[in-house]
């Protein structure tokens, strides 16, 4: 069998790459995969806590590292790239979307979410709005992110280890090489999961986002300076290369609308401020301060490779023109090729293997940190949200953390499964999943954070809408993809103004209108629940590993009934006067009680 016929295979097989098995990145990438199976048996779970939130002991450069890791999966370190790659200017979303979101999270929910201090982002809800249902919502939305997120890593992870480790179609009956790699993956994936929990999985984030970003920077400078694109700074310098490779990299909309540019960048903004694998890394420090400053070296690390994406892809592009053929038009690079264009722009330049492979093992640990954070998100939803709070309230860590394993067991035969054949490229299938938590988690969480008043009837109403109005252009334009028989889309005028990737531009303010409508219609929350809600905002700091509810619980927390002020100050002043009266009256007592002594003392 000829490498022509190969490729030819299936269209999921990329172009130009070079699919064979190669020694040297294949023990790099083993021995990188042996790390992590070591470090999570070492930081193995030993509770609840350390399963879900890591003992709520993570550091704020730790955890700006995970939050890194944990955030640059498949899709930014090769969906990114490809984006831009194939689709110019409109690739450049995902830069403005992501980044954005970043601000927004950093300045309206991460301290007040650590303050409210739950271990996941149902628990937030169930708690915040009084209701297992609710709860339950949240929880099966967190599980489906997971999984609809979870197939494009998985995707990314396939590509680029074929090109590592070879085709090995047939060695399982009935599926191709890709498919092979998909399954071979996923399990490595599971079985350091399963055994590590929260814990490991953020030390392993902190190395994987080293390994990563080292990976992507370097192979961008050796790309960049091999080929004569730069010579000191290529994230500034290639933008000479840009009119050379023609308007439908450079030009504005070119092949895009710009409302499906402004949807996409609208629902990735507040996708990122809804995704619960993102916010429970605010849950496992110590503190508010933490949880500020976790968010800001988060997006500095973040930005290290958002800033050097558009260089590889301009270089990995005009690379592909060189040596494959045209990029553009027909047929021009396929997506396959598009999303490892990393890869592909460093073995075309001519490095020795090794030194393509370091890429690749980066794209690697970018796509297994991030199935990490979304399985143990969904596993928690199922576990802790769902078993523990709704089903066994009396569940002991043991069975918790039992059906959390079995969760990400069932979550990771479930993404392999639908990644055997995916609907779309890498970037889309991660843009489908920030419309979700976009539409459903992230009105509940800036509601239920910054109005006191939002209730159960609300929140209720509000998740339904949101979750009913994402699944309509999912069904539109996704699931025929799947099913064979049916053309997609459905409706070209739905996908046109209400486009999956896109949908929370329309989702948004309607779950908005309705959370608020509904609360106002109905009776408040309790006064308790209100000065839970006062205290995620007061300027007095908590005490390390204490939250709002402690407060509150222990002397009532911000005063609701004064605008402000904490009721245990009233009562402290109260307090303070009631002992300056009991001093006063003291002091008289003594007074009346010895002027006969103090006559004779005179005397």
């Amino acid at each position: 069998m000829t490498a022509g016929s190969l490729l030819l295979q299936s269209e999921l097989l990329p172009e130009a790459l070079d699919i064979s098995f190669k020694i040297g990145p294949a023990l790099l990438v083993i021995g990188m995969l042996g790390l992590f199976l070591t470090i999570g048996f070492v930081f193995r779970v030993a509770d609840t806590d350390d399963m879900w939130v890591a003992g709520r002991s993570i550091g704020n450069v730790e955890n700006g590292m995970a939050i890194g890791a944990n955030w640059m999966s498949a899709a930014s370190y090769l969906g990114m790239a490809a984006s831009i790659a194939l689709a110019g200017f409109y690739g450049l979303v995902f830069v403005v979307g992501w980044t954005t979101g970043y601000f927004i999270l950093l300045i309206f929910l991460a301290a007040q979410l650590r303050r409210f201090g739950k271990y996941t982002a149902p628990d937030f809800v169930g708690d915040r709005f009084n209701s297992d249902t609710a709860r339950a919502i949240a929880a099966v939305t967190t599980f489906l992110i997971g999984f609809v997120y979870a197939i494009g890593q998985a995707k990314g992870m396939a590509l680029v280890g074929l090109y590592i480790f070879g085709n090995y179609g047939g060695l399982i009956p009935g599926l191709d090489g890709y498919q092979v790699m998909v399954v071979a993956m996923m399990v490595v994936t599971v079985g350091y999961l399963t055994l590590s929990g929260m814990l490991g999985a953020t030390k392993n984030q902190a190395v994987q986002y080293v390994i990563l970003i080292l990976a992507f920077v370097v192979g961008l400078f050796v790309v960049g300076y091999t080929n004569g694109y730069s010579t000191v700074l290529p994230q500034l310098e290639y933008g000479a290369l840009i009119s050379q490779l023609g308007s439908e990299f450079s030009e504005p909309f070119a092949g895009s609308s710009y409302y499906l540019w402004v949807a996409t960048t609208f629902s990735l903004i507040v996708g990122t401020c809804g995704l619960p694998h993102v916010l429970v890394r605010f849950y496992t420090v110590e503190s508010e301060r933490t949880a500020r400053w976790s968010t800001v070296w988060g997006l500095f690390f973040i930005c290290i490779l958002y800033w050097s994406a558009p260089a590889f892809a301009a270089f990995g592009t005009d690379l592909y023109s060189q040596n494959v053929g045209a990029t553009y038009g027909d047929p021009g690079m396929t997506s396959a090729a598009s999303e490892v264009i990393v890869v592909l722009a460093a073995q075309l330049s001519g490095l020795p293997e090794w030194f393509v492979g370091i890429v690749a093992a980066g794209g690697i640990a970018a796509a297994i940190a991030t199935v990490a954070g979304l399985f143990i998100a969904g596993s928690s939803a199922i576990s802790h949200d769902i078993y523990t709070n709704i089903i066994n309230e009396d569940a002991t860590q043991r069975q918790q953390i039992l059906v959390g394993r079995l969760s990400i067991v069932a979550l990771g035969a479930l993404t392999t499964l639908a990644a055997l054949n995916p609907a779309s490229s890498i970037a889309a299938l991660v843009g489908y999943a920030f419309s979700l938590a976009g539409s459903v988690l992230f009105p509940m969480f800036f509601l239920g954070m910054w109005w006191e008043n939002a209730n159960r009837q609300g929140a209720l109403a509000g998740m339904t809408t949101g979750l009913t109005l994402w699944a309509i252009p999912m069904i539109n334009q996704i699931v025929p993809t799947y099913i064979g028989s049916l053309e997609a889309p459905l409706s070209a005028g739905l996908a046109t103004w209400m486009p999956a990737i896109g949908s929370a531009l329309i989702t948004l303010p309607v779950v908005f209108v309705v959370t608020i409508v509904v609360s106002m219609a109905t009776d408040e929350p309790s006064l308790e629940t209100k000065r839970i809600v006062r205290q995620c905002h007061s300027p007095e700091p908590m005490g390390q590993q204490e939250t709002a509810e402690d407060v509150v619980a222990a002397d009532g927390g911000e005063d609701v009934a004064t605008d402000g002020g904490r009721a245990v100050d009233d009562a402290a002043a109260d307090g303070g006067r009631a002992v300056d009266d009991a001093a006063a009256e003291g002091d008289r007592a003594v007074d009346d009680a010895d002027p006969d002594d103090t006559t004779e003392g005179e005397r």
